[in-house]
């Protein structure tokens, strides 16, 4: 267990250096070292969330609506970082030729409650940076020819879409892109696009679990069963997924899957996944290379030797999955349905138009509208420094609010107070 005696003793020109001087560390000892008592979720379920917003150094005073960008890690994440530098940092493993370095190793401590976490084997696996380091691996690795078609939607993040624009200004793939609504109206939309669309020539279909543009759920695990009936290669964006809501990749029978954990797990930033079916991982190239990158016995290991990297970021992922775990994953997902719901209704009623799923199996925890004439920039710089609220949107007029678990109704009711009283002062007629 980390001693912050110790750690401060050792660490005291670093600490000065970085301007802190123990503040973080009287943060974190003012944190609660446990979770809530699982019981009081069944007495009290709003006072159990109360408590759990305790894990976050996130000002009381501060509403924080966008985990759809970045996630805020809780304290027993912080911990554990802390943890893992001061084991690393020593220096002083048994094997002489073992370095904290993390660009040869299996880290399997690591990648086993990983692929427990989203349902997946151990070896088809990679523990890398982010979702857009493993899309690039995806779509820089899969063999492809002049004229090939990979098939995406136009809400795409820049880090899933890019890659295959590279890849296609390069070497002469075609990169087609399918409209979805705003909003989804159900499924069976969604796949008769996806049908529609596909040619002979299309050899990769690529898209968002959960996209970026609108936070609409798409039916992952039929388009992926779409994809296999027609032999061509399913790849999933799920940035947002772990730790929004279950996932079970074996059951959702893609192909390959990447995320990056830092959203809606909250763990530590520049860290993310890859998976690759173990049926297909011999038919993804490295795209990184150093030793060991043409082994086959390593399967997906192979792909997370990427060189020196941030150890202790792993000591943080693993303690966001037990925190998770914790928590409990089903309760997780439920408190942020329920919360969607509520901001998105009360959006609606105020006059805004959704863009975000009707139907309530397509939504989970972002909660996405339109909302002219009011500027989304000039609103979103004014909930900030007006009103201590940080949302996410894109111009001109749309707003992307994210309701993470730790939120309560009052902050949502704070938040749309702010919204009205903003549309009242700037807004005529």
């Amino acid at each position: 267990m980390l001693n912050r005696r110790h750690f401060l003793s050792s660490s005291l020109a670093v600490t000065a250096a970085l301007g802190w001087r123990g503040n973080l560390w009287a943060q974190l000892e003012s944190i609660p070292t446990h979770l809530p008592d699982r019981s009081l979720y069944d007495r009290d379920e709003d006072a159990y969330w109360r408590q759990l917003r305790q894990q976050f150094l996130i000002p009381a005073d501060e509403v924080y609506l966008n985990n759809g960008t970045v996630g805020s890690s809780p304290a027993p994440v912080l911990r554990a970082i802390f943890e893992g530098y001061e084991t690393t940092e020593k220096m002083n493993q048994a094997d002489p030729e073992d370095y904290p370095i993390w660009g040869y190793a299996a880290w399997n401590e690591f990648r086993d409650p990983l692929a427990a976490f989203v349902g997946c084997h151990r070896d088809e696996i990679a523990i890398l940076r982010n979702a857009t380091e493993a899309n690039s691996y995806i779509a820089n690795g899969i063999d492809l020819k002049p004229g090939d078609e990979v098939l995406i939607t136009d809400q795409e993040h820049p880090g899933g879409e890019h890659p295959w624009d590279l890849r296609a200004k390069r070497y002469g793939i075609a990169v087609k892109k399918i409209t979805l609504p705003k909003p989804v109206i159900n499924p069976a939309q969604v796949l008769e696009l996806f049908d529609h669309a596909i040619t002979p020539r299309t050899r990769v279909i690529f898209f968002s679990h959960i996209t970026t543009v609108t936070g609409v759920v798409l039916p992952a695990k039929e388009i992926c069963a779409l994809a296999r009936g027609k032999q061509i290669l399913s790849a999933v964006d799920g940035a947002h997924v772990p730790g929004m809501m279950r996932l079970n990749l074996h059951d959702l029978g893609c192909d390959m899957y990447s995320s990056s954990p830092h959203k809606w797990l909250q763990a530590p930033k520049g860290s993310g996944f890859l998976y690759v079916r173990d049926e297909v991982i011999d038919r993804l190239w490295n795209t990184i290379a150093t030793e060991g990158w043409d082994d086959p016995k390593l399967r997906a290991e192979r792909f997370q030797r990427i060189g020196s990297s941030n150890v202790p970021a792993l000591w943080g992922l693993r303690a966001s999955i037990q925190l998770a775990n914790d928590i409990g994953i089903d309760r997780i997902e439920r408190r942020h349905r329920h919360l969607c719901d509520y901001i998105l209704n009360t959006m609606i009623q105020r006059g805004a138009q959704p863009w975000t799923s009707p139907d309530p199996s397509m939504r989970c925890a972002i909660a996405t509208v339109n909302v002219p004439p009011i500027k989304r920039a000039d609103l979103e710089t004014w909930l900030w420094k007006e009103k201590k609220i940080r949302i996410r949107g894109g111009d001109p007029n749309k707003l992307r609010l994210s309701t993470p678990y730790y939120l309560s109704k009052q902050d949502i009711d704070r938040y749309l107070d702010a919204f009205d009283e903003f549309k009242k002062t700037n807004v005529k007629g």
